[in-house]
């Protein structure tokens, strides 16, 4: 199965119109694709804390579900963001008692988060906007020293949600925020930082 994600259909499948983000994106790698995904997960997580629960939490298992439908179709099979996309439904599913289909999502969330780290290690890094032109030399100076900064704390940060992946199931909470925090650590550059941390982030706080 295969399908093409095009700008005519996009309104009507997804419920947004392309926009200067997007282009953004697109300009610097990204494919629709990778816009979409980020703005699925985003809505469906916005959408399980919103009220009333009831409705809300069933458009969240919605979008979830389109989400892993992209990630599955769209991305590479060893692509840690497809991760995020079935952890969530793994705690969809616990959430309404199908403990047997929540352990099912949780094994094939551990089985791609494998790579988390080779993922991480391999990123593409693109230069930060930076507030004043020192910044910009400093950076530029010392990339080497600033890229591999930015690797050890990002491969913490997937340490962290390897840790919340193995406890989706056990009905503890893993002790590590993940959707609370996206906000504040996404990338404001498209590049793999923004796709890892978002594999690492865009997944329910329990």
């Amino acid at each position: 199965m295969s399908f093409t994600i095009t700008n005519t259909f996009e309104p009507l499948i997804w419920g947004f119109k392309p926009d200067s983000d997007m282009k953004v994106a697109l300009e610097a790698g990204w494919t629709r694709s990778d816009v979409i995904w980020e703005r699925l997960m985003e809505r469906a997580l916005a959408a399980w804390d919103a009220t009333p629960r009831k409705a809300s939490r069933s458009r969240s298992a919605r979008l979830f579900k389109l989400a892993d439908l992209v990630a599955r179709y769209r991305f590479d099979a060893t692509d840690v963001r497809r991760a995020a996309s079935v952890a969530n439904l793994a705690i969809v599913e616990q959430a309404r008692g199908n403990h047997a289909a929540s352990e099912t999502y949780q094994k094939q969330a551990l089985q791609i988060w494998k790579g988390a780290h080779h993922a991480v290690q391999n990123m593409r890094v693109l230069p930060r906007s930076r507030s004043s032109l020192f910044h910009l030399r400093m950076e530029a100076l010392h990339r080497d020293t600033f890229h591999n900064n930015l690797k050890t704390r990002i491969g913490l940060i997937a340490d962290e949600t390897e840790m919340t992946l193995r406890e989706l199931t056990s009905g503890r909470p893993s002790g590590h925020r993940h959707a609370s925090r996206w906000r504040g650590e996404r990338p404001n550059v498209y590049d793999d930082t923004r796709k890892i941390l978002g594999a690492c982030l865009l997944i329910l706080d329990a």
